[in-house]
């Protein structure tokens, strides 16, 4: 691991500000109950308000649960073998995906479709799942990787380790948390290419090929980059719900000859922005997931970007048959 002499005053910062927000949230939490049921009384009988807050409610008490429950695993397992050290990381992360899946699917009267679950049962392999809300972090474990006790090794945008839980399990584990947009390209995809070494049967890397949430805008600029590769930009033009995945990550982790299984899904729009998500976007609605696995022995050995793109496009057709 890398030395990230920013660490402790990160972790200072955030943990005081999220212990601040839930003294006033889950200190308060009947009086902002109350308050928010008196407006979608009026406004909305579906109760918008109300479970949004009970999410965040439900959020912040996993947040301060999760780090007291990994300063115990430190004060009773640092001195374990690394194996074991290990695990117990790794089962605090399945439970605490597991409780914020479960609370919010119970919250907003969600239900949830899973097909093809079982083809990231076993690896190694590589995870490329599609982008549409900060929601995609939790998924691909809550519903994927638990039920097989399957560890995934997350890519993920450094800005993540403003949050406690991911900022002290996240580090403990092998994942690689990336700067988006650094000058250091080559150290940055070798972080991500490293995550493949020494994969076992029960282990994955997961990447989201798009690099950033989806957007109609988004979209928009990520065609404009595509000027000068017109056959990637004919593809890209027939995205409606997917940005066109950017090759550095991907591709260089396609070099490790790994199968390849890609999460679709669709039903967290609702959460893409917060403005959705207090309006109630997610009420009642249903998740469906979809896997496919493509054996490293189908994948090209030239012209996987054009592959990935028409992968994508496959990823994107889903998605319009399910919107």
């Amino acid at each position: 691991m890398s030395a990230d002499p920013g660490r402790w005053p990160r972790r200072v910062a955030s943990l005081s500000v999220y212990s601040a927000l839930a003294v006033v949230t889950l200190g308060l939490l009947p009086v902002w109950l109350s308050l928010a049921a008196i407006v979608d009384g009026v406004a909305d009988r579906r109760l918008p308000r109300v479970r949004a807050i009970a999410f965040f409610a439900l959020y912040l008490a996993c947040e301060l649960a999760g780090v007291a429950a990994a300063a115990g695993i430190w004060l009773t397992r640092r001195s374990a073998p690394p194996a074991e050290w290990r695990e117990s990381n790794a089962a605090l992360q399945r439970r605490w995906t597991s409780t914020l899946m479960g609370g919010a699917l119970w919250i907003f009267g969600m239900r949830v479709t899973v097909h093809g679950a079982d083809l990231a049962a076993l690896g190694p392999f590589l995870l490329f799942v599609r982008h549409s809300s900060t929601a995609d972090t939790v998924l691909a474990a809550a519903l994927v990787a638990n039920p097989h006790c399957v560890l995934l090794r997350y890519v993920l945008k450094r800005e993540l380790l403003w949050d406690p839980c991911l900022d002290v399990v996240g580090q403990r584990l092998p994942n690689a948390f990336v700067h988006r947009g650094s000058k250091e390209r080559k150290a940055e995809l070798a972080a991500v290419v490293a995550l493949t070494d020494d994969l076992g049967p029960r282990e994955g890397v997961l990447i989201y090929p798009e690099g950033t949430r989806f957007s109609t805008s988004k979209l928009a600029r990520a065609r404009e980059r595509l000027v000068d590769r017109p056959e990637l930009a004919r593809l890209a033009a027939e995205f409606r719900h997917v940005l066109p995945p950017r090759l550095g990550g991907p591709l260089a982790l396609l070099e490790r000859g790994l199968d390849v299984v890609f999460l679709d899904h669709s039903g967290f729009e609702g959460s893409a922005s917060f403005s959705a998500f207090w309006s109630g976007n997610l009420i009642g609605k249903t998740i469906a997931v979809r896997l496919r696995r493509v054996p490293f022995a189908e994948i090209p050995t030239t012209g996987r970007d054009l592959w990935l793109f028409e992968q994508w496009r496959e990823t994107d057709a889903w998605v319009e048959a399910h919107a």
